[in-house]
């Protein structure tokens, strides 16, 4: 098929950097469902952590945790759940070392710890709770992504070793735990295969380090101007911030409006 798909990150990209989406951007995604096109979300969060935004934006599809979960239109068409056994040997060497954990699949999240600096520090910044504790949560079903909390250079005393694993730092003090070929490309990618879509018509905003596959695999990947360097220079297009009518900016670059 040749009809385009949007994909937009949700924070630095929906979401300025007070958590409110800019009026340009409903906007602009409004004009796009009027049009037909196939919006959707591609987000490191929960689902259950963008409901709100998705019901504002009218947005039925999406790829969560990361591209570790995925439902176009309600339907759930991709899961893809961390090693169980590796991640219980991790859960014990983050209990040795001290490192509090956060498990999360598409309905929920449990902490490992009942309260942490480094967890309040990180949730606040995407306004979130401290999630309820349960230590054995991550036992006996799907677990789509875990959040570690520490600062980068005590990270590797953890990491190493666990290679079915790759580890993205979202926050100074919190990286996100993925199975190996987990991402939002990857997710993207599952979605654009059940619909009988091409990679090459799908277009994607986004501003992070978790969005670097992301944009580098569609067929235009669009970087907004408040993105790190590294998706510069990866993107298609560097559009404006996301206080700057990025979003907007970005699509009539892109011939959508």
């Amino acid at each position: 098929m040749t009809k385009p798909i949007v994909f937009f990150d949700i924070d630095g990209t929906i979401l300025n950097h007070d958590k409110v989406i800019p009026d340009s951007t409903k906007k602009a995604i409004s004009e796009l469902q009027n049009k037909d096109i196939h919006v959707a979300i591609a987000t490191g969060r929960a689902p259950f952590m963008f409901k709100e935004i998705r019901e504002e934006l009218n947005i039925n599809s999406f790829i969560s945790l990361n591209g570790q979960y995925a439902e176009f239109e309600g339907e759930a068409i991709h899961k893809h759940a961390l090693h169980p056994e590796q991640l219980h040997q991790f859960t014990q060497k983050a209990k040795e070392l001290g490192i509090p954990l956060i498990y999360l699949n598409n309905e929920t999240m449990r902490a490992s710890i009942d309260s942490h600096p480094h967890i309040k520090e990180a949730m606040t910044s995407i306004r979130m709770q401290h999630p309820e504790v349960q230590h054995d949560f991550y036992l006996n079903r799907e677990i789509y992504q875990v959040l570690l909390f520490c600062e980068e250079h005590q990270e590797p005393s953890l990491t190493d070793g666990f290679n079915e694993f790759n580890f993205i730092r979202w926050h100074e003090y919190s990286s996100d735990v993925l199975p190996v070929g987990g991402s939002k490309a990857n997710g993207i990618l599952q979605m654009v295969n059940h619909l009988g879509f091409d990679m090459q018509n799908v277009i994607a905003f986004g501003d992070g380090l978790n969005d670097l596959e992301m944009i580098e695999k569609v067929g235009t990947g669009i970087a907004m101007g408040n993105a790190v360097d590294p998706l510069k220079k990866l993107a298609n297009h560097i559009t404006t911030n996301v206080d700057e009518d990025g979003i907007l900016n970005g699509l009539k670059w892109a011939g959508l409006l």
